[in-house]
């Protein structure tokens, strides 16, 4: 459990360490990252320890303890690791800030897609590794191009990538708890509505929740869901606009 009295491991102050003769060959640091952020991806946090890391890895646990000083240290640097994934926009582009901000959106929502670990991670961290800092100026200059004043321009940004966040999490984990069902998510949204359909108390919320599935279309769980966040995001875009027009 990542602890709160700790700051950070880009605080520590510390250079990574070398190898020392007794250690097993070609680890280091950013091995040792780039396997953490594959076991998290395959087991999850929940089942994500050092001893799995250390068999994956073929050496002891006290080996990975070499480069990293804790586990906490270890997710902070998985975690910066994927947000290293992430494209960033040139801002020497001339790119105009809505199609920037498009861009970092549905980056950072891939992000947890891909990632349903990295969720439970951002709120514990101060996220101030290389990758994430770079990612967060991105945001901030694209927040500031918008034209809204600068004491409104946090808003701005929490209103749109706290949204970003919720939906891509809830994405993630539902994708996740599919894979672990061995089904699609097709599959496993026609099997939840059965279920929801039969209960007699959910008649009328099964009948609303049909009405809407109509009128979007009816196709694929993962077509409904670019759907609905491209619209989501639009509706973002008009408010920051709407603010911006009416002189905030």
């Amino acid at each position: 459990m990542v602890s709160a009295r700790r700051t950070s491991v880009w605080l520590e102050g510390k250079s990574p360490r070398a190898r020392k003769a007794e250690q097993p060959s070609g680890l280091d640091r950013e091995k040792i990252t780039e396997a953490a952020v594959r076991l998290l991806d395959t087991e999850g946090l929940a089942r994500f320890s050092m001893r799995k890391l250390a068999a994956g890895l073929n050496v002891t646990a006290m080996s990975v303890y070499w480069y990293v000083d804790t586990k906490d240290d270890l997710l902070e640097l998985a975690l910066d690791r994927v947000v290293g994934e992430l494209p960033i926009p040139d801002p020497a582009s001339g790119a105009d800030w809505r199609d920037r901000l498009r861009e970092l959106a549905a980056s950072y929502r891939a992000l947890f897609v891909a990632h349903p670990w990295a969720s439970s991670l951002v709120g514990h961290f101060l996220n101030i590794g290389p990758r994430s800092m770079e990612f967060g100026r991105t945001a901030q200059q694209v927040i500031a191009d918008t034209g809204l004043p600068l004491h409104l321009q946090s808003a701005a940004l929490s209103s749109v990538f706290q949204f970003v966040y919720g939906f891509g999490t809830v994405e993630g984990q539902f994708r996740q708890r599919c894979e672990e069902a061995g089904m699609s998510q097709d599959a496993y949204f026609r099997h939840a509505m059965g279920a929801f359909r039969d209960q007699p108390a959910y008649g009328e919320d099964y009948e609303r929740a049909e009405r809407i599935m109509a009128a979007r279309g009816g196709d694929t769980v993962e077509e409904m869901r670019d759907r609905d966040f491209r619209f989501a995001l639009e509706v973002q875009i008009a408010g920051i606009e709407a603010m911006v027009a009416r002189g905030a």
